[in-house]
Formats: C-alpha cells, sequence, structure tokens
C-alpha cells in the first residue's frame, strides 16, 4: 500500500483540505486534516485572501512559489481563473526581483543544474530528473536576465517562471515541463564572494568549453526525451545568436528572446496599422539596442516586409538601429555580425538626429536603459508622425524606455504605447488609455503548444510570421479604441490554442509535420493540462 503521507507530500496528488471525508478514510488520510472539506472552488478564495495579505509582490510571489511546491492542481487553477492579477506577480516585473534574490530565499528543489563537473555524465545525471515524460525545456545560462544582467544560477527562476506560462497559458502539462540551469559560473563579482550564493562561485567558462558542455546537453536531452521543445532564454546576445545558428535545424529549439520578442513586436507592428492606417511596407523602424531582442524583430521585420511585396534590399532601408554609440553605420568597426545587415552608410549621427533625418514611424525601444526615451525623444516623434507608435520594450518596469504616462503625456496623446512589462491605464485630458504590453507569454506558449502537438521538425520564420498574424487578427476593435494592440491578458489561453492551431496548419504546409490538418484540434486536445480535482 502506498505511504499515506504520501498522497500529502506529492504537490500532484495533494488535494489538501480538499479530500473528502471518503478519501480521508480510504487513502489513510483521517486525523491529518480538519473537519470540514472545501471545494477547490473555496480553496481559491482562501488563496486570493491570503495574497491580499502579503505587504509585497515578492511575497506574492514566495507564497505561490510555496503553494506550487505543496499543491501544484491548486496552484494553476489560481493561475488560470486570475492570470490578469497574477502575471505581473510570477512572471515580469516580480520574477527579476525574485532572481535577484533567489540564493537568498531559496526553500524547494525546482528544476535542473547542469555544472562543468558533470561534462561527460550530464545523459546519465538526468535519470535523477523524477519525470520521464518531459515535452518542454526552458534552458538558461543567467548571463543576461531580464534587464538586470548576468545573475549566474539565480537565473534558475526565468526557467521556472517560463514554464509555469506554459502550463497556465499553453496548458502543457507541469509534469512534461524541464526548468534547467546551465551554471558554467558568473562574472558578476558580488556573486562569487556572496556567501549565499548557490551557483558555482567562479567565472564564466567559455569558448570551446562552454559549447562542448552545451553540444552535450544538447545531445542529451534530445536523447532522453525523444521530441523534445528547448527553449533558450536570457543568454547573452553573442551566445544566443551563435547558439540558434549552431542548433536551430539541428533540433527542436527556438530562442524567445530572439524570436518570441519579434514575433509578439511584430503582432503590435501589424495591428498599429490599423490605427495609424499606414501598410506595413510604408512604415520606417528605428531601433534603439542593438542586441538580441532588436536585432530579432528587426530580422523577422524585414521577412514580414518581403513576404507583403517588398524586396530585401528596400526592406532592410526601412531599419535603422541604434545603440549608446549612436547610429550603426557601415565604418563602425566595433558591431557584431548579426548587426552587419542594418548598418548604414550615413554619415555617424545621435540617436536624436537620427529621429530627425530618418523620420521614423515606429520607434523599438530593447536597450535594458530605463528612460532612455526622453521626454524630446517623445516630442520628436510627435512631431513627425500624428499617431507615433512607441514600443518601450525592456523590462523590469525599472527598465522601461519610458513610462505610460510619460508617452501618453509627451506626446499629448498621440502615442500608440506598448512595454514589455504592465503599466496601469493611463486618463489624459479624459480619455482613458489600456497600455498593451507586448508580452511574449502572448506567443511562446501557443507556438511551443503547436510545436509539441504537431511534432514539428524546426521553428523557421514563417511560423513566427503565422504566431504573429494570428495574435495580431485576436485583436478587437474595441481593444484598438483603448490604444491596446493585443488582446485583454485574460484571454491569453484562448489566444495560445489558436496560435497553435495556425503554427499546425502552417507547418503542415510547409512540410514540418505530417500529421493530418484533421486531427489538429484533438491532438492539441490532448495535450491541455486539466488542474481541477
Amino acid at each position: 500500500m502506498q505511504d499515506n503521507l504520501e498522497w500529502i507530500r506529492n504537490n500532484k496528488t495533494n488535494k489538501s483540505t480538499a479530500f473528502t471525508k471518503d478519501e480521508k478514510k480510504t487513502l489513510g488520510l483521517e486525523g491529518l486534516f480538519p473537519y470540514q472539506t472545501s471545494s477547490q472552488e473555496l480553496q481559491i478564495s482562501r488563496v486570493l485572501q491570503n495574497l491580499e495579505r502579503k505587504p509585497n509582490n515578492i511575497e506574492k510571489y514566495l507564497y505561490l512559489s510555496a503553494l506550487q511546491a505543496r499543491n501544484e492542481r491548486l496552484f494553476y487553477r489560481v493561475i488560470n481563473e486570475h492570470i490578469d492579477e497574477l502575471m505581473p506577480i510570477i512572471y515580469t516585473p516580480t520574477v527579476g526581483e525574485a532572481c535577484k534574490s533567489f540564493s537568498h530565499v531559496y526553500t524547494e528543489a525546482k528544476g535542473f543544474y547542469i555544472t562543468p563537473e558533470h561534462k561527460g555524465r550530464i545523459l546519465d545525471i538526468l535519470n535523477n530528473w523524477p519525470s520521464k515524460n518531459i515535452k518542454v525545456i526552458v534552458v538558461t545560462d543567467g548571463e543576461r536576465i531580464l534587464g538586470l544582467g548576468d545573475l549566474g544560477a539565480n537565473g534558475m527562476g526565468i526557467s521556472i517562471g517560463k514554464l509555469v506560462l506554459y502550463s497556465a497559458c499553453g496548458g502543457i502539462d507541469p509534469s512534461a515541463c524541464l526548468p534547467v540551469m546551465i551554471d558554467v559560473g558568473t562574472n558578476n563579482e558580488e556573486l562569487i564572494h556572496d556567501p549565499l550564493y548557490l551557483g558555482v562561485p567562479e567565472r564564466r567558462i567559455s569558448g570551446a568549453a562552454y559549447l562542448e558542455l552545451l553540444d552535450e546537453f544538447m545531445e542529451a536531452v534530445t536523447q532522453k526525451y525523444p521530441g523534445v521543445l528547448i527553449q533558450f532564454e536570457d543568454f547573452l546576445t553573442p551566445n544566443a545568436f551563435a547558439l540558434l545558428k549552431r542548433y536551430q535545424f539541428k533540433y527542436r529549439c527556438f530562442n524567445d528572446d530572439i524570436q518570441g520578442t519579434a514575433a509578439v513586436a511584430l503582432a503590435g507592428v501589424i495591428c498599429s496599422t490599423r490605427i495609424t492606417h499606414l501598410p506595413l511596407t510604408e512604415n520606417r523602424f528605428l531601433f534603439l539596442g542593438g542586441g538580441s531582442a532588436a536585432t530579432g524583430i528587426a530580422d523577422l521585420l524585414v521577412n514580414s516586409l518581403v513576404l507583403n511585396g517588398l524586396s530585401k534590399e528596400n526592406a532592410l532601408e526601412r531599419i535603422y538601429i541604434c545603440d549608446i554609440h549612436g547610429l550603426m553605420t557601415t565604418d563602425r568597426t566595433d558591431l557584431q555580425p548579426h548587426n552587419l545587415p542594418y548598418a548604414k552608410s550615413s554619415p555617424a549621427s545621435t540617436f536624436l538626429e537620427t529621429i530627425q533625418h530618418f523620420k521614423p514611424t515606429v520607434l523599438i525601444g530593447a536597450t535594458g536603459a530605463g528612460g532612455a526615451f526622453t521626454q524630446e525623444v517623445i516630442e520628436a516623434m510627435s512631431a513627425i508622425n500624428s499617431r507615433p507608435v512607441i514600443f518601450a520594450l525592456s523590462n523590469p518596469t525599472s527598465k522601461a524606455e519610458c513610462t505610460a504616462e510619460q508617452a501618453y503625456t509627451w506626446s499629448k496623446g498621440q502615442a500608440i504605447f506598448v512595454s514589455g512589462s504592465p503599466f496601469a491605464n493611463v486618463v489624459y485630458e479624459g480619455k482613458t488609455f489600456d497600455p498593451g504590453q507586448g508580452n511574449n507569454a502572448y506567443i511562446f506558449p501557443g507556438l511551443g503548444l503547436g510545436i509539441v502537438a504537431g511534432g514539428i521538425e524546426h521553428v523557421n520564420d514563417e511560423l513566427l510570421i503565422t504566431a504573429a498574424e494570428c495574435l495580431a487578427n485576436l485583436v478587437e476593435n474595441h481593444d484598438l479604441d483603448l490604444g491596446a494592440l493585443y488582446p485583454p491578458i485574460q484571454e491569453i489561453r484562448s489566444v495560445s490554442l489558436a496560435i497553435a492551431k495556425a503554427v499546425m496548419l502552417k507547418a503542415v504546409q510547409q512540410g514540418l509535420s505530417s500529421i493530418d490538418p484533421s486531427t489538429i484540434d484533438q491532438r492539441i486536445q490532448e495535450e491541455l493540462y486539466d488542474p481541477r480535482y
């Protein structure tokens, strides 16, 4: 007979106060709980009341994390039914604070850690993970967590958080999800000298040693879990591009910072054309920031513009990129390979000068530098455009290029604003604006669900564009009237299912999936996790 306490210790079987009298008797749990039996609905009410008592968001995050560890189904039922208010708690911006303090607030084992000491043994130690049917892995090496930089092993909070969203928004069974930290050290001296830091307290390995460890990891997980989807998260830009190029067509994988961010931004841009009435191919795009997110968006924009009729040369002409040194030009010697297609032969100029010369219709910030969009910048965009499109995508909130209130105030209510982190509604001269959040959660859970359910071989740009177009088509006119370029976050589960279906259909058309299109709905339903008791 199973140890009676195992029903309580196992977060997948524990129902806590929802065990009925008959279940308590049958399972040997009599006397272990109070008299009353609570419905799951009543338990949800209790959880929400307890959340209200918490003094700040990090305490709410820790409370929910503890709930997940002891009663997984209740955790996901709460998240599913209150995603609009809890998304900022379980992910950005609170997850950034949780990562910074990860080693200091660590309580229970969640996720899988691989270090250089495991080289040559990764396949063997994967046997230590209890679940054998892994379908989705989110992996990071912690070197560029959000806009916070190198957090080393503390970055595990990102992998954990992303997979929570895979289950809550995309319906992937939590037992089929594996968060992974490739802990190759950290160059953050503060962490190295922190006695409570839980990661490898040495400087990062790089070069051949780094790639050999990643190669072994990719081979081991695909051997251990055939068909697994691997999502790369928060790698430093050069590594992010190098690893994507190395693995994209060899394994079932994608990089969310490059490709997920690109798809959600493209969806927002497509939606903005319904307000500006300017066709996508007639827009001009200026980026501030030349990292993985910005270049990923630019690359996907180019391919979308080409699909909409422009030559690649003309598409590239419509995209300018500035960084901390100003406009990226062909005479600069400090550009990364992924930046070179966007380098212009124009004279060197500052960010503001580039706005005045190039006259962009869409401004996209992916800098990790809070306040980079100054009043002068927003006013310059507003002088050029009757409805300037402003994307301040850096997160957490403290890293946003400008706030929603600043964008609306400085543009005199004309800006079409999107941010990476959530902002509250803004009232300007009697009009209420509901700023949209360009949250990758609109894309990656549905994309991942489609890849898993459809057995899609690899992720190419046409699949990402399909996901973006699907998302854009789900935005209603009344959302646009409020300035929102994305559907309400509480609709994200249905959004994910629609994206999964669209991606699967496109993959079949491209020969990337061999499934019968008539089985798509059934295949999606078979993957969906139900957290109800």
